[in-house]
């Protein structure tokens, strides 16, 4: 029997987004709608965990060598543009 890899994040997400629509649509059965939401929840809870773990990656890559968390402005790299960015300075 082959054991079932874990979804990535996006996967998840995308999942979650797809039971949204469906529950949103208001043409489901009561249980269908309930294991969907059963479904959803769960799937919620998975991202908000991977969120959580990330997060803490981050604090632990972002301290200094006192091991105190340094916190900065975060900066796009060069030749990345927002989608406020309307106008050249050029």
């Amino acid at each position: 029997m082959k054991e079932e890899q874990p979804r990535t994040f996006e996967a998840s997400l995308e999942s979650l987004e797809q039971i949204v629509r469906q529950l949103e649509s208001g043409d489901l059965a009561l249980e269908k709608s309930l294991e969907l939401f059963e479904q959803g929840i769960r799937l919620s809870r998975e991202c908000q965990d991977r969120l959580s773990q990330a997060e803490r990656r981050i604090e632990v890559l972002m301290r200094d060598n006192q091991g105190r968390t340094v916190v900065s402005a975060f900066e796009p790299n060069q030749g990345e543009t927002s989608e406020t960015d309307d106008e050249s300075p050029f």
